[in-house]
């Protein structure tokens, strides 16, 4: 169903979510060439644009949800258009003008985080289950780092580990810092691109509420996408912190001699950049740093890799909806890595783990390639 939208009323949801975009762009389809959809269906951005450009769209076209935010389309437009953000800006008038229905994938995982602050909707309470054990501390005040673990590698069981890993090298390497437990919740960064604004700020004041309160500092978190919220998003409601990845901080660490790699590890490893440690937020050098610093490691690189990585196809709330047999972005990367020589994908994010692990299944790889996050393959090492 085609639905006429007034045009003042879309964009002046485009303007409060990053500026006048649809002015910027001259529909010039590059967007649509670098699409990753485009290499499993056809998937016009441009047509899209056009539409919103003329106030005419289709929001009860699949296509709308589409988008997982991998940032390809933005980096090669020639005005930088913030697609990402009209795309945003679309889903956000569906969830605010009520002009269509959210997919219900999408509507039940908003409701999850809007009742337990995690997409799952398990208890908050048992949030820190994972680190039972692990003799891991709740952040008080003068602790030195937050380690903000996000919602997947506390609550799913098959990705714990990352968080496991983590805490083994902080701990390690003598690192003064502590968890929140049940009172983290969800940074909101998905939430926002898959359109629900009001949650977004919701979850990200809450959040901001309980660092200040607790004198927080630095962070350094598990997922990409909760470390671009906490840079990135979170200054606009003046939660300002230092920020890293623990891949970043595992890298310093290294540098430092706080950490020392000792065994070998004859593996060959390549490693899948994700998006919103790469082409979001262009940290490209530190996770192969920590690769390369595994004694006995062979590094392979991709045809696709650093700011033309293909995207696992997680993001922008592609993590929380089903995708079809045949289009997922996920089993188009594990074939290139197994063309390219490695036994080993080696991951920094949780989406990353959790998509490509799916496709391990679903297409028998399990005996030809092993999914591992640069942390765990670090652990083994020390």
């Amino acid at each position: 169903m085609e639905v006429t939208v007034p045009l003042k009323e879309v964009t002046d949801i485009i303007k409060e979510s990053g500026g006048e975009e649809l002015k910027l762009c001259y529909q010039c389809g590059l967007c649509t060439g670098v699409c990753p959809w485009n290499n499993v269906r056809s998937f016009t951005v441009r047509k899209i644009m056009h539409q919103a450009q003329l106030g005419l769209i289709d929001f009860e076209d699949e296509d709308m949800w589409r988008c997982v935010t991998c940032r390809a389309c933005v980096d090669r437009c020639p005005r930088s258009v913030g697609i990402i953000d009209v795309m945003k800006a679309m889903r956000r008038g569906i969830t605010e003008l009520g002009i269509a229905k959210v997919p219900d994938s999408l509507r039940i995982t908003m409701k999850n985080i809007s009742t337990t602050g995690n997409p799952l909707g398990e208890p908050p309470e048992n949030r820190a289950d994972w680190a039972k054990g692990l003799d891991v501390k709740e952040y008080t005040k003068g602790t030195e780092w937050l380690y903000v673990t996000g919602c997947m590698a506390a609550y799913d069981p098959k990705l714990q580990r990352i968080s496991k890993a983590i805490v083994y090298l902080l701990k390690k390497a003598g690192l003064d810092f502590g968890i929140l437990g049940e009172r983290e919740r969800c940074s909101g960064e998905s939430v926002r691109k898959a359109g629900d604004e009001q949650l977004f700020q919701t979850l990200a004041q809450t959040n901001i509420e309980t660092f200040k309160e607790l004198g927080v500092k630095k962070i350094v978190t598990t997922s990409p996408h909760s470390y671009h919220a906490f840079k990135n998003e979170y200054p606009e409601l003046e939660g300002n912190f230092e920020v890293v990845h623990y891949s970043q901080l595992l890298a310093e660490l290294i540098k430092d001699g706080k950490l020392k790699p000792t065994k070998e590890l004859k593996r060959k490893i390549t490693y899948h950049d994700p998006c919103y440690l790469g082409r979001h937020n262009a940290v490209y050098d530190e996770p192969r740093e920590v690769l390369n610093s595994i004694p006995g490691i062979e590094l392979i690189e991709m045809p696709r890799s650093k700011e033309n990585s293909l995207c696992c196809g997680g993001g922008g709330g592609g993590i929380w909806m089903e995708t079809k047999k045949g289009e997922r972005f996920a089993d188009l990367r594990l074939d290139e890595a197994e063309e390219a020589g490695a036994n080993i994908l080696a991951v920094a994010c949780p989406y990353c783990m959790s998509m490509f692990e799916d496709s391990v299944l679903s297409l028998n790889k399990g005996d030809v390639l092993e999914i591992k996050d640069i942390a765990e393959l670090l652990q083994e090492v020390i």
